[in-house]
């Protein structure tokens, strides 16, 4: 055999062993791992979670129709959609004739109603109430104590109370509420060691802590979330931004604010959501509706069981002049609140789509 016949044997020797070799030298590339974890995700828990601004359901201005029914009427679909809908009552639900308010007083509010208008909250989709508020103590201790046994007739859970943790369960997690104010019948929002030991007692017991507070100063001028503490009419209402970032540094999962009645913009804090104010939700004439008091809404966040964020969506409403609200189609509220959020908070302001997702 001559030298080259034998070179070319060896030659076809190592071109039959790459044959073999080079698929698995370098394998073709095979599909992303992706269905594995779409698969996972999609066991993930998520609870809906849905916040509004300030109710009352009834007053000296007047009582609304079918015992407060008729507010709901147009944003009932959207408030029965989540797991877990929580609202802020203000004023009292009693049948008590006593008031905060002196006779003939000027500057002082004091809304009461009757107590079967409780049940016009349960329909309407209100799962529980926040009393931790200006107007929870309008009728005094004894209308308080009224008004709580109005909303658990109407099968309805409440918080607000001092050191109150009231615990719901919602697919299979356990989400603890409290609910605070700088008023005596709440916990003391102005006590930020306070505030972060109820929060975390909330947390031992709990998957999630949702905290709801009366946060800030209040008017058509209070649309700004300021640095700093807030003051109302002579009254110490706290530092805003301190108090909700004690809150989520001490466990909580979301902190959802009311009192200014206007909307303010939304913020992230340790890659937690601060709605620090949806405005009004709804009243019967005891609300002012003129420009920004009319612009309201209804946040939806969708936690997993581990507190993240998993998305949500803004609702924009509007309220007519009685101050009953329904859904706005203009998105105002809407591009109010994600340009709030963008000019107070800059980078960890929450942005909103133009539907109002995120």
């Amino acid at each position: 055999m001559s030298r080259w016949s034998a070179f070319g044997g060896v030659l076809a020797v190592w071109a039959a062993l790459l044959v073999v070799l080079l698929p698995s030298l370098f394998p073709r590339r095979g599909p992303e791992p992706a269905e594995a974890s779409t698969a996972s995700g999609a066991h993930e828990r998520v609870v809906s979670i849905s916040w509004a601004g300030d109710i009352t359901l009834g007053s000296s201005f007047g009582l609304p129709p079918e015992q407060g029914r008729s507010l709901f009427t147009h944003v009932r679909r959207r408030l029965r959609t989540s797991d877990l809908t929580l609202g802020n009552l203000e004023g009292a639900l009693s049948e008590s004739a006593g008031s905060k308010c002196a006779a003939a007083s000027e500057g002082c509010f004091s809304f009461h109603a009757p107590p079967q208008n409780a049940a016009s909250l349960r329909w309407a989709g209100f799962d529980l109430m926040n009393l931790g508020n200006n107007h929870a103590f309008d009728a005094g201790a004894g209308g308080q104590e009224q008004t709580v046994e109005a909303l658990r007739r109407a099968r309805l859970r409440h918080v607000g109370r001092p050191g109150q943790i009231t615990v719901v369960r919602r697919r299979g997690l356990r989400i603890a509420t409290v609910g605070l104010a700088p008023y005596p019948w709440s916990t003391d929002l102005r006590d930020l060691a306070a505030v972060q030991a109820l929060v975390a007692r909330a947390s031992a017991r709990a998957d999630l802590v949702v905290v709801m507070a009366h946060l800030g100063a209040e008017g058509d001028q209070q649309s700004h979330t300021p640095k700093g503490r807030e003051i109302h009419m002579g009254e110490d209402r706290g530092d805003t931004r301190a108090f909700a970032h004690a809150a989520i540094d001490a466990g909580a999962d979301l902190v959802l604010g009311s009192g200014p009645h206007v909307l303010r913009g939304i913020e992230f804090h340790g890659g937690k959501l601060i709605a620090y104010s949806l405005g009004n939700l709804a009243g019967w004439h005891n609300f002012s509706t003129s420009g920004t008091y009319a612009l309201s809404g209804v946040l939806t966040v969708r936690l997993s069981a581990e507190g993240h964020l998993r998305g949500g969506r803004f609702t924009p409403l509007r309220l007519n002049a009685a101050g009953v609200p329904s859904p706005d189609p203009t998105g105002e509220a809407t591009a109010v609140v994600s340009k709030l959020g963008h000019q107070d908070f800059g980078f960890t302001g929450l942005r909103l789509r133009r539907d109002g997702s995120f």
